[in-house]
């Protein structure tokens, strides 16, 4: 493949905010009809790269060709009309609007100077339908998932005559078969000679779909490989900079029983359209680890055990008490917290200051008429960025300013800062890198030594069994099965996951 003349190809490349540089004489190649991925920790310079080729950033040095031609984008648009486009994690369409609307958007067709529906239906399914996609034109967007919703976004950028196909982080909300329907457009699109550059913290999905790699530490290029040849633990250790620490084994011999005495138990937990039926026991100073596939009732799960959503039956029992959970206030309240899956919807306040978002529960329990002082807050949240390592360790920063691993830590840090007694994790390492996963997944280690009990939800089996003490397997709604970790394999969670119900045979 070196043989190829690159499509696109950055040399050189720097881009300064002020005295700091966010890239640093990078040099970049991506050849037409090959997966690249680029990869990093956390402000590696990953998303300062990926703007500088979309136009949504200019170098300070360094050139930008196209097909062997100098160029220059003065915005996003202009690099779309060169056959540039770009599918976000977060899809940027319009919900409200058909499928066919969102394809053809800004480019609709028109007869006697009147857009036309019944053309831009047509258009719209034959692009559809050139990805092997069965969805109706006609439809509203905001109606499908979010899968094929980047199907949708990738069939628009297909529609304006597609070189460069950039996806960032496109598989963090997708379950199994989408990711696989997914890789099977991204394999049609490679055979047409689209080059394709995605970005993704999950090293399977790189090692699965990518040809090639390169990696970026602190603004600067460590180095470009094919995937085939570079392990995985050597892709790790250029993207820290140093050996991967590993985070301490938690299986104890325990099958169906809790670590310690319960803190909290759940007996026929059901909440309306999510979990059914559900018994848990978490013990004292336990990792109970969450695993099922997308949309098998995780997250359902952690909202009924943290009041956040109201249950239709069942008890949870604290301690010797049945607790009747409406509110995460009340949850709250009694020393239960829940950090949603969601981090920008339903986490950080990307406004506010990392110190205002830190002390944010605090002060909300306590109540807007006793007003922790302003010096109690500053210290109290300067002691979390100093304990969570929250980097740059600035109070005053907005907190979306900050990369996901950090965002990450000052949400812990708002809940560790109410003293709770069982903490409710769903997905809380989704997105951010390896080096942030690691640090968190030793945080939830030594809060469980500690004492503080842990619900950890994860998509990723491998850090399931890595974090968890016992592994509480949820499929179609029910909790199916409990598990010591340590008699389990990735392998044979995965079965568990997967298991057919017993009416599908």
């Amino acid at each position: 493949m070196d043989e190829v003349r690159p499509l696109l190809e950055l040399t050189g490349a720097t881009v300064r905010f002020g005295a700091d540089a966010a890239l640093s004489r990078v040099d970049f190649r991506l050849f037409p009809g090959e997966v690249h991925s680029l990869m990093g920790e956390n402000g590696a310079g990953k998303s300062t790269l990926i703007k500088a080729i979309t136009g949504a950033l200019r170098l300070d040095e360094g050139t930008l060709t196209l097909a062997g031609d100098r160029v220059e984008f003065a915005d996003p648009h202009a690099a779309q009309r060169a056959g540039i486009s770009t599918v976000y994690q977060e899809v940027e369409l319009l919900p409200n609007m058909t499928v066919a609307e969102n394809i053809c958007l800004g480019r609709e067709p028109r007869r006697g100077g009147v857009i036309s529906t019944r053309l831009m239906n047509a258009r719209a399914a034959a692009l559809l339908a050139d990805l092997g996609l069965e969805v109706d034109p006609a439809s509203l967007l905001g109606g499908h998932s979010v899968a094929v919703q980047q199907l949708v976004a990738i069939a628009r950028a297909i529609s304006a005559d597609l070189r460069v196909l950039v996806l960032d982080e496109p598989t963090s909300s997708l379950d199994l078969d989408e990711v696989a329907e997914l890789f099977r457009i991204i394999r049609e699109l490679k055979s047409r000679g689209v080059a394709i550059l995605f970005v993704s913290h999950f090293l399977d999905q790189v090692y699965e779909i990518c040809d090639r790699v390169t990696v970026l530490r602190d603004g600067a290029l460590v180095g470009e490989y094919l995937t085939h040849e570079l392990l995985r633990i050597d892709l790790v250790q250029k993207m820290l900079g140093r050996g991967v620490a590993e985070v301490r084994a938690r299986g104890r011999a325990v099958d169906d029983a809790p670590a310690g005495e319960a803190v909290l138990r759940a007996r026929g937990v059901s909440s309306a359209r999510g979990i059914q039926d559900a018994d848990l026991d978490l013990g004292e100073g336990e990792v109970l680890g969450v695993a099922g596939l997308l949309g098998s009732g995780r997250t359902s799960l952690a909202r009924a055990l943290t009041g956040v959503t109201r249950l239709e039956s069942g008890v949870i029992r604290i301690e010797d008490a049945d607790v009747h959970l409406d509110s995460p206030r009340r949850a709250m309240s009694l020393g239960v917290v829940y950090s949603s899956e969601d981090r920008r919807r339903d986490g950080i306040v990307a406004e506010l200051s990392v110190l205002d978002n830190i002390t944010l529960a605090l002060q909300s329990e306590q109540g807007m008429l006793r007003q922790i002082p302003a010096a109690r807050r500053r210290d109290l949240a300067a002691s979390w960025v100093e304990a969570l390592d929250i980097r740059p360790p600035d109070l005053d920063r907005p907190a979306g300013t900050l990369s996901g691993g950090n965002q990450q830590k000052v949400l812990l840090a708002r809940l560790l800062a109410l003293s709770p007694r069982v903490l409710v994790l769903d997905e809380p390492t989704r997105g951010i890198d390896v080096g942030a996963k690691v640090e968190i997944q030793n945080l939830v280690a030594e809060l469980a030594e500690n004492g503080m009990s842990v619900v950890f939800i994860s998509a990723e089996l491998e850090e399931v069994l890595r974090v968890g003490d016992r592994v509480a397997v949820v499929r179609d709604g029910r909790i199916t099965d409990t598990v010591a970790a340590a008699d389990l394999t990735a392998d044979s969670l995965l079965a568990l996951v997967a298991q057919p119900g017993e009416d599908e045979g």
